[in-house]
């Protein structure tokens, strides 16, 4: 039982701090050994001084203070055996003096024995010890003059994890033989506090949207548990645990956010979990810069668009923080022409093949809870190019222009079948179009045959034949010898039947199927057409 009994009291006595802390930061720190404050007389109580660098070569300043009377004692080394009451400090060189440790050599028969120091969370033992000449049947304690039920069978009083709410006025009684009882002195016992309640800071508690915040968990432990390993944890409105609990008394947050906005508070606790407290509140009111400087752009530069290209809307801001709010609008309209929420400084808004109507005046805005803010008129102009108008018309009638060159073949080779057996257009000058038989449409397969016209005559003007439109185009010869000139016309009526244009400035709904002029040079002896596409 002794030994197991040491092996507690060792285990309570108090440490020295963490090395690499000077002298002159922390006063030093006396243990005992034994723990207890209160002896026998005669016994013998080693004092050692900690809480510095010792080295062999220094000495200690003791002061012993008893009734008024202080004596001073040098040691070479940081230990002072004692026998005597009062007040003991020590001083390293350099350091300031140690808190005092009260003695007491008691010549009674029975005292209550109590460590030097029980900080909160430590087990307080109290042991009423009675003379080797005195018979003890039974012990009883008394907190603040109430008996105290003890459950265990050793004589020792045990409490574990020690509270303030444990401090007050301890005695004990013990029975000896024909129910004889003695009683010890009375022994005022203060927990004290391991640490306080942590305070919680931060770097700014007004911080701007988008910036960093540090919080830091302050707390200080006593010069005598400089070593105790303490945790951490930081929480937001009781509700947003910011942090897992860690031996780091400090979070980051990276950026904040005007909805971090709230209450924070933070605790530290023992690595045991013995000893766990909470910091007061700390309101953080995160600040938003409102929106200014609201612009819109347009990529490509300079507000000119290519119609059939894509064309985008960038609509930015010089300041503002938070989710933002863009929006695009037609001035003319005033319509919305699409919104885009973001923690951004800038959005885009795209048109994939941008369209001659969509040329105009064009704005943006910009609202992160302040209001919309808007920019000025942009005036986007359209330039369009031949390439991308014959690119539109061809890819809207490609359909009706498939059927139209199929039939312009099928036309076509009609009409030479005709030639050459004989009933075209070679013979006679002037031919009148047939009369067109009952339900036969009036709209003819083949152009109408028509009066032949001399086009032009090289030398004795041999007649040049020529499947030609009522009123003929007009050919003006050049270098080359025109032989003939020939143009198909196509339009498709509203029953899908091939329709006859007299002239092509006549109808503006027409689709050239082709033009051909086909002409020979005077030196082509071989008689080879070459022909030319318009």
């Amino acid at each position: 039982m002794e030994q197991a009994s040491m092996l507690l009291w060792t285990s309570l006595l108090v440490l020295a701090p963490v090395c690499g802390q000077s002298a002159a930061a922390h006063k030093p720190v006396i243990s005992l050994h034994p723990p207890w404050t209160t002896v026998f007389k005669g016994d013998r109580v080693t004092l050692t001084c900690n809480g510095f660098h010792f080295n062999a070569t220094e000495k200690t300043k003791w002061h012993h203070l008893y009734f008024r009377r202080e004596t001073l004692t040098l040691t070479p080394g940081n230990t002072l055996e004692v026998r005597e009451s009062g007040d003991y400090r020590c001083q390293a060189q350099g350091s300031p003096q140690s808190d005092p440790v009260h003695l007491v050599f008691s010549s009674g028969s029975l005292i209550l024995q109590a460590p030097y120091s029980v900080f909160e969370g430590d087990t307080l033992v109290l042991r009423c010890q009675k003379r080797r000449n005195t018979k003890l049947t039974a012990v009883k304690y008394t907190w603040n003059e109430k008996i105290i039920p003890k459950s265990n069978k050793s004589w020792d009083l045990l409490i574990p994890q020690a509270s303030s709410n444990n401090s007050g006025n301890y005695r004990c009684f013990g029975y000896g033989d024909k129910n004889f009882v003695f009683k010890s002195n009375n022994k005022m016992i203060k927990i004290k506090e391991l640490f306080p309640h942590p305070e919680l800071k931060a770097t700014d508690s007004q911080p701007t949207e988008g910036s960093s915040v540090n919080l830091s968990c302050e707390t200080q432990l006593p010069p005598e548990r400089l070593d105790t390993p303490l945790h951490f944890i930081f929480f937001r409105d009781d509700r947003v645990i910011l942090s897992n609990w860690s031996k780091s008394p400090e979070l980051q947050i990276p950026t904040i956010w005007r909805e971090n906005s709230g209450s924070y508070w933070c605790g530290a606790e023992t690595v045991i979990g013995s000893v766990h407290k909470r910091s007061p509140s700390l309101q953080i009111h995160v600040q938003r810069i409102p929106v200014s400087g609201v612009l819109l752009e347009t990529q490509p530069s300079g507000g000119q668009a290519v119609e059939g290209e894509t064309l985008v809307l960038v609509c930015s801001m010089a300041e503002g923080t938070g989710n933002t709010t863009f929006s695009w609008h037609r001035e003319d309209t005033q319509e919305s022409l699409g919104r885009k929420t973001q923690r951004s400084s800038r959005a885009e808004l795209e048109f994939p093949a941008i369209r001659e109507s969509h040329a105009g005046g064009y704005y943006c805005t910009a609202d992160n809870s302040y209001g919309p803010v808007r920019s000025a008129v942009l005036n986007v102009t359209m330039r369009v190019t031949p390439g991308n108008r014959d690119g539109l018309v061809t890819a809207g009638a490609t359909g009706g222009l498939l059927s139209a060159l199929l039939l312009a073949v099928v036309l076509l080779f009609h009409c030479w079948r005709q030639r050459k057996s004989g009933d075209g257009f070679l013979g006679d000058e002037t031919r009148i179009p047939p009369t067109p038989g009952p339900g036969e449409s009036s709209h003819s397969i083949c152009p109408a045959q028509v009066e032949l016209q001399r086009l032009y005559a090289n030398g004795e003007g041999s007649p040049l034949e020529s499947c030609s439109w009522p009123q003929p185009w007009k050919v003006h010869p050049k270098e080359e010898d025109l032989i003939y000139s020939e143009i198909q016309i196509i339009r498709l009526g509203e029953e899908g039947e091939a329709n006859i244009s007299r002239t092509l400035l006549e109808d503006k709904d027409v689709s050239v199927v082709y033009t051909e002029v086909k002409a020979q040079h005077p030196d082509n002896s071989a008689g080879k057409v070459s022909s030319k596409d318009e």
